[in-house]
């Protein structure tokens, strides 16, 4: 056999070994194992199913180093190009590691600041109610990475129990101590199949930086409620200590909190925070009990396909170029939609789920171009009449107890198949109305109006 064959076959083999080590699983059973390979390329990491607490492994000794050396989070999935397979897997955090750490304002917990990984089948629950200034309780950096099958539980906030009344970073009259999500910083991040329980002030899932190319299927956010009567009946506490004042005012013009309305006690289910965020997709999504559903006011453009929204303060919330198809929400405790873009395409469903509680407006229509499709859940129309608002803004910071603003709405193309009300107010021009709800005010200026029979 000559010598470059030989050569040949040496390398074939080497490489074969590399590749067959690179694709086989690695077997671990514990954090400091799975520390290592955090750090790691390229590998197919398998956890053993069980409860494996954070307190264990970041010891009395270890978070003092940690402390020394400013390394706040957790866990950092810094490598590249890895699977890491959780599924039966646990981790449990105790709220008091954020206090022991130190945490800065915005300390992120468990981060993946590496790229092209793929985290599938873990389970994330809190114990305690510590809290710390801000951060959330997963964080992706990194780009094209994946995050499959998890569900986060989230406690630790103060205050807790009042949602936004108060404030939500300033200005405040009572300062807040969020925990949020899941956070989002880096592009081309998929999000499938994951579950999101806010018992905590903060957001649920949410993108912050220029995060672009982000894409959600099959996932779930749900907070909890709670009503402005049962907050008023405080004989102690927080609220009790601030009079009740709130930090925007009522429609009376006054600063307390105003019975009769329902607070969702978390903050956004699903949230875009710059202008420039593009292209984020929603497919089949879920915000239950939040504070907004979708709220996602990105001049980039947003696509939400068969998305739903139970229970929310306010249920969408769209800028520029949203494509919004076959979605549906109620509007029990908030509006269904602000519309505040341009060159939207809007398909909602009006789910006929009713509540005693007050809620001013359905729809707030502003901006110039927009298609606005709206039909009754099932054929099912609601019994209470909420207006559709054709130009007008959305209350003062999304506050339902705030009074509604007007601002320019121009070329609409309404279609209500609901028997909603519509008012077009002075700003509304040149738009397009065909409507089955009746037309309640039209100070607009030259509107069509057609009925739908």
């Amino acid at each position: 056999m000559g010598n470059n064959l030989k050569t040949l076959i040496i390398l074939s083999h080497f490489i074969l070994c590399a590749c067959t080590t690179r694709e086989s699983v690695i077997r671990i059973s514990s954090l400091e194992e799975l520390s290592y390979y955090l750090k790691e390329d390229g590998h197919s990491v398998k956890l053993e199913p069980g409860v494996y607490k954070l307190a264990d492994f970041l010891n009395k000794d270890s978070i003092d180093r940690r402390v020394a050396r400013e390394e706040r989070e957790y866990l950092n999935f810094s490598g590249n190009n890895n699977v890491f397979d959780f599924e039966g897997v646990t981790f449990e955090i105790d709220t008091d590691l954020r206090r022991q750490l130190q945490h800065p304002i915005h300390t992120n917990e468990l981060v993946m600041t590496g790229d092209s990984n793929i985290l599938k089948g873990l389970t994330v629950v809190h114990i305690g109610n510590v809290t710390s200034p801000g951060g959330a309780t997963f964080c992706v950096e990194g780009t094209g990475n994946t995050v499959s099958d998890c569900t986060f539980k989230v406690r630790g906030s103060f205050p807790y129990g009042y949602g936004d009344l108060f404030g939500k970073g300033g200005p405040d009259v009572i300062r807040h101590h969020k925990h949020s999500g899941f956070l989002i910083t880096g592009s081309h991040t998929k999000v499938l199949n994951c579950s999101l329980y806010m018992k905590s002030f903060g957001h649920g899932y949410f993108i912050q930086k220029s995060a672009g190319h982000i894409y959600f299927e099959n996932c779930l956010v749900e907070g909890e409620v709670r009503s402005t009567d049962d907050i008023l009946r405080e004989t102690e506490g927080p609220a009790f200590d601030v009079d009740f004042r709130t930090w925007t005012p009522n429609r009376e013009g006054k600063y307390v909190v105003t019975p009769g309305f329902m607070k969702s006690l978390c903050e956004d289910g699903f949230r875009t925070y710059n202008r420039d965020n593009e292209n984020i997709t929603f497919i089949n999504c879920t915000a239950k009990n939040t504070r907004g559903g979708f709220e996602l006011r990105t001049n980039g453009g947003v696509h939400l396909e068969n998305c739903t929204t139970i229970g929310t303060e306010r249920a969408y919330w769209v800028g520029n170029d949203a494509v919004m198809k076959n979605c549906k929400g109620d509007a029990n405790y908030g509006p269904l939609l602000f519309l505040e873009g341009s060159n939207t395409d809007v398909e909602l469903f009006v789910v006929p789920d009713e509540s005693d509680y007050l809620v001013h407006a359905l729809v707030t229509v502003q901006g110039t171009n927009n298609k606005l499709t709206i039909r009754p859940y099932d054929g099912k129309n609601r019994k209470q009449p909420q207006p559709i608002l054709v130009g007008y803004t959305h209350p003062e910071h999304g506050e339902a107890m705030s009074p509604y603003g007007e601002a320019a709405c121009v070329n609409l193309h309404l279609v209500n198949e609901t028997t909603m009300p519509v008012v077009l107010g002075e700003q509304s021009s040149d738009c397009i109305i065909e409507t089955k709800g009746g037309i309640r005010e039209n100070k607009g200026i030259n509107n069509t109006i057609d009925v739908i029979k």
